[in-house]
């Protein structure tokens, strides 16, 4: 080896000597301020789930939405766990403004990105504070029905009549018109009927009277209502409106329907219809 190389070999260790004992120095200089950071941001963790936790709490101790709740709780535990970085990377020697100033324009890139999610976000937050519905409320939204089980930031969860699961983007309910079933205390189930034109409408009437009189879940006020609603060339259409409890809707409106038809049947009321014979 020549001499030129035993230098250049020689001059190479005294620089990685150098620059493990400059390494070293600066860890045990700044080794105190690391530990510092660390503990606090440990603490802060500690602090920010205790927090968490003592919020949802008292949420709902006082009876507040399970949504509403979980959406302060966290809101709270990011802010704090915010603060606590903040403070553990200055610890750490970093500067934060700089950290900050970064931070934001990346926030405003994610947000760009992320448009769609965060206006789930927001339609979350209309829908968690003014409550067009709560959780065991039987609505129809963006095409779909059936019962709220879980309102989510971002998402709402439905459970259908068959027992099926379905998710809709909170932008698409608060974009579109929400029918809620079960908000009103009491509910009036529609029934129509086309009879032949000859039929006895005041035997009809009655017919029904009787039938909405005699079951003790249909209330008499405000009286069920009961009427001639259209003459055509052939029929006539004979409606019959009563009022029932929200959550005795569905099994009035089935065992009602069963008891007009028998009812019909016994006193001859006629429903018309064509027979058609297709001739190939």
């Amino acid at each position: 080896m020549n001499e030129s190389a035993v230098e250049n070999t020689v001059e190479a260790g005294s620089l990685a000597k150098r620059t493990i004992t400059s390494m070293f120095e600066s860890i045990v200089n700044s080794g105190p301020s690391i530990i510092y950071g660390i503990i606090i941001f440990v603490i802060g963790l500690f602090i920010a789930k205790f927090v968490k936790k003592l919020i949802i709490k008292l949420l709902v101790k006082y009876r507040l939405n399970k949504g509403v709740s979980n959406f302060i709780a966290y809101a709270v535990y990011f802010l704090i766990m915010t603060v606590v970085s903040l403070i553990s990377l200055r610890m750490f020697g970093i500067e934060t403004t700089s950290f900050v100033a970064v931070l934001g324009a990346a926030g405003f890139s994610i947000g760009l990105a992320f448009k769609e999610i965060l206006s789930n976000l927001g339609a979350g937050m209309i829908i968690l504070f003014f409550k067009p519905f709560n959780i065991g409320d039987y609505i129809q939204g963006s095409g779909e029905e059936g019962n709220v089980i879980d309102i989510q930031i971002f998402s709402t969860v439905l459970l259908t009549s068959d027992n099926k699961t379905v998710i809709i983007p909170n932008i698409q309910l608060t974009g579109n018109n929400i029918t809620n079933y079960t908000n009103q205390r009491m509910r009036r189930v529609d029934y129509s009927f086309d009879l032949a034109y000859d039929t006895d409408i005041s035997m009809v009437k009655q017919i029904l009277a009787d039938i909405f009189t005699a079951d003790p879940r249909i209330v008499q006020d405000p009286k069920p209502l009961i009427g001639l609603n259209a003459i055509s060339n052939n029929t006539i259409q004979i409606v019959g409106k009563p009022w029932v409890k929200t959550e005795d809707y569905w099994s009035v409106y089935y065992d009602v329907m069963e008891e007009i038809k028998y009812k019909f049947d016994e006193n001859g009321v006629k429903v018309p219809y064509n027979n058609i014979f297709k001739i190939d």
